[in-house]
């Protein structure tokens, strides 16, 4: 559905590339992660595909289409794109903001209510509960779910997610990963994901791109990165949760209650 087609990016004429000869195609239904570490051109590759940045050459295509000969409003529409931070309107209530773009598109009134209470409901924030609260009411996990809802709205087939879940504590962010993963499925959408954490990706992905200096070194899904993995950085990065895991292990059986209650 979605197919990078050697596509690079430099910001300063050539001299350095934050993407560089990127070729993938994600499959209609799929969801890919991109993941790496800071810099390494994950962000300016996913908001290629919505325009937000062009491409310095070759290009990437939606369905066949060269997004850049496609009306940006046109293209955007077909776009979910949810951000770390949400990016609420601080001034507008929860049901406003989901309500935001169906309006822009002059849906009805009634077509609009009905969308935003089956949003709400679809990331277990009722309309009747929600509805009217503020921005600035809502836990973190409660405004980030309104971001996912706002970012469905007009029944996009794509969802551009850029670190969405990154700002949360642990218990959210597990949480809101697990309900995110029942949403794509129940839609069936195209996503494409920028993280930084190797777990978050192998939870939520079908397939994983490792990046660096802006070039994928592998694409796979998790079993075939950690089972088969072609680059020595790879290898290092597919090794982080076990290490992580094996630290956190030896450090509980090393510690004793008593250094915590005498």
């Amino acid at each position: 559905m979605i197919e990078f087609n050697s596509v690079s990016k430099s910001y300063d004429g050539g001299v350095n590339f934050a993407v560089n000869n990127f070729v993938l195609s994600v499959n209609q239904g799929e969801v890919l992660a991109l993941v790496g570490a800071s810099g390494c051109g994950k962000t300016s590759t996913l908001k290629m595909v919505n325009r937000l940045v062009s491409p310095s050459s070759g290009f990437v295509s939606i369905g066949g289409k060269n997004v850049l000969d496609m009306p940006v409003q046109d293209l955007r529409r077909n776009i979910g794109y949810v951000f770390q931070g949400v990016g609420l309107f601080p001034h507008y209530t929860v049901r406003q903001n989901v309500s935001a773009v169906p309006e822009l598109l002059n849906w009805s009134p009634e077509a609009i209510e009905e969308r935003c209470s089956e949003l709400l409901a679809l990331v277990g924030l009722p309309l009747v509960n929600f509805g009217d609260r503020m921005p600035v009411e809502l836990s973190g996990g409660q405004a980030q779910r309104v971001g996912v809802a706002r970012a469905l709205a007009a029944k996009p087939e794509i969802l551009l997610m850029d670190e969405p879940f990154g700002a949360l504590d642990p218990i959210n962010r597990a949480e809101l990963q697990e309900e995110f993963v029942r949403i794509q499925k129940s839609l069936k959408l195209t996503v494409v994901m920028v993280t930084h954490d190797i777990t978050e990706a192998m939870l939520i992905a079908d397939r994983i791109a490792i990046m660096k200096e802006g070039c994928i070194l592998q694409c796979d899904s998790a079993s075939g990165l950690l089972n088969n993995p072609t680059d020595g950085y790879v290898t290092k990065l597919m090794k982080t949760p076990l290490t992580r895991a094996e630290k956190v292990s030896k450090l509980i059986s090393t510690t004793h209650t008593t250094d915590y209650f005498g």
